[in-house]
C-alpha cells in the first residue's frame, strides 16, 4: 500500500494501529506535536518543510498529526517497523518515546527538532530561539511608546521561557529602562491550542501599558496577534513569518527555520552517507533564526531600526553581545 501524503488526525492509539497496520512504506515519515499541522507556526513550518522537500525532489512523505501523548510510541514503531526512512519529530515531547523506540530499530534514521536524543541513529536539531528573541526584544523595545512590552508564552517549560529571556533582555539592551510583563496559556499541552486564553492575556498586558507583545504559543499565539490588532496596538509572531496574519499589525516575527531542518532532515537523513547523528544547533550565524521584514511590515520598522538590530546581530555573532541562555542558568538577567 503506497501513500503519497498520509494525513490523518487520530482519536486514540487503536485508531492509529488501524490505519498503520498492514501499510508498507518506502517514504520517509513527518510526525508534527501537538497543536495541529496548520496551527500557522512551528508545526505549519515543518509542514512547510516536507512541501519544499517534496516539491524540489519529486519524491513523496508521510505525515502524522498527533492528539495525545499517548500515540507517539506507537506512531515510531509503525512507521518504522513498515519500513519509513527517516522518521523526523517536530517537538520537545518526543524524547522519552525516541529513547524508548531508536534502539529498537537501529537501521532507521531519526531526527528530532527541539530536544537531544543520544543514540546512533538519531540526529538532534536545536536552535538558538533566545539570539532571535533578542532581535525582536529590540526591535519591541525600539518601537514601544509607553516603554512596557510584553509576552505572552504557550506551555510554561524551560523552552519557552528561552524564548522570553531573550526577548527580556534584547529589550531592556535598546531601553534599560523597560518594563516587561510575562504570562503563558497554560502547564499542559493544551497551552498550544487556546487562542482565547491568550487573547485574554494579551488584553491584560495591554491594559497594563504594554504596546508591543511577543507570542511565543504555538496555534494559541493566534489570539494574541488578534488581540493586539483590536487593540490597535503590535505583536510579534513567532516560528513561521506571521506578519501576513494581521498586516499593520505584526511589528515582525521571530523566524525558527523548522521548514530548512526539515526539509534538509529529509534529504541527508534518507542517506547513510549523509546522515549526521549527533547534536546540530542553528542560530544566527547559520539563518537558522532572525526576525521578518517584508511588505506586510516594512513600514513599520524604519530604516534605523533596522540598522540597529542589524548591528545587534552582528555584535551577537562576533561574540561582543552574550546572550544570557535559559537553558544553561534558569535565572534569566534582567
Amino acid at each position: 500500500m503506497k501513500f503519497s501524503t498520509f494525513t490523518k488526525a487520530i482519536a486514540g492509539g487503536i485508531a492509529l494501529s488501524a490505519v498503520l497496520t498492514g501499510a508498507a512504506f518506502a517514504d520517509p515519515a513527518l510526525i508534527y506535536d501537538l497543536g495541529g499541522k496548520f496551527d500557522k507556526s512551528f508545526n505549519e513550518a515543518a509542514y512547510n518543510g516536507g512541501v519544499a522537500w517534496k516539491e524540489e525532489t519529486g519524491g513523496n512523505f508521510l505525515d502524522l498529526e498527533l492528539q495525545n501523548d499517548a500515540q507517539r510510541e506507537q506512531a515510531l514503531r509503525r512507521f518504522a517497523g513498515q519500513g519509513a526512512n527517516p522518521i523526523v519529530m517536530a517537538g520537545f515531547s518526543w524524547t522519552a518515546a525516541l529513547e524508548a523506540v531508536a534502539p529498537e530499530f537501529p537501521d532507521t534514521n531519526f531526527v528530532v527538532i527541539d530536544t537531544v536524543v543520544e543514540a546512533p541513529n538519531v540526529q538532534s536539531i536545536l536552535f538558538d530561539e533566545h539570539t532571535g528573541s533578542f532581535l525582536v526584544g529590540a526591535l519591541a523595545g525600539l518601537k514601544s511608546e509607553t516603554g512596557t512590552v510584553a509576552f505572552v508564552g504557550g506551555m510554561d517549560v524551560p523552552l519557552i521561557h528561552r524564548f522570553y529571556c531573550g526577548y527580556a533582555q534584547g529589550a531592556k539592551h535598546v531601553n534599560p529602562d523597560a518594563t516587561l510583563i510575562e504570562n503563558y496559556t497554560g502547564t499542559t499541552p493544551a497551552a498550544w491550542n487556546d487562542p482565547v486564553t491568550a487573547g485574554e492575556l494579551t488584553k491584560a498586558a495591554i491594559d497594563a501599558g504594554a504596546d508591543v507583545i511577543f507570542a511565543a504559543a504555538g496555534g494559541s499565539g493566534l489570539g494574541v496577534l488578534q488581540a493586539a490588532k483590536d487593540a490597535g496596538k503590535y505583536s510579534i509572531g513567532v516560528d513561521s513569518n506571521q506578519n501576513y496574519l494581521q498586516p499593520g499589525s505584526v511589528l515582525t516575527s521571530m523566524i525558527k527555520r523548522v521548514d530548512l531542518a526539515v526539509k534538509n532532515a529529509l534529504t541527508e537523513a534518507a542517506d547513510d552517507a549523509t546522515f549526521k547523528p549527533g547534536t546540530t544547533v542553528l542560530g544566527l550565524a547559520e539563518d537558522g533564526v532572525g526576525y521578518s521584514l517584508d511588505e506586510h511590515n516594512q513600514e513599520l520598522i524604519t530604516p534605523e531600526m533596522q540598522t540597529q538590530v542589524e548591528e545587534i546581530k552582528n555584535q551577537i555573532i562576533a561574540g561582543d553581545i552574550e546572550v544570557h541562555d535559559y537553558f544553561t542558568d534558569s535565572s534569566c538577567p534582567l
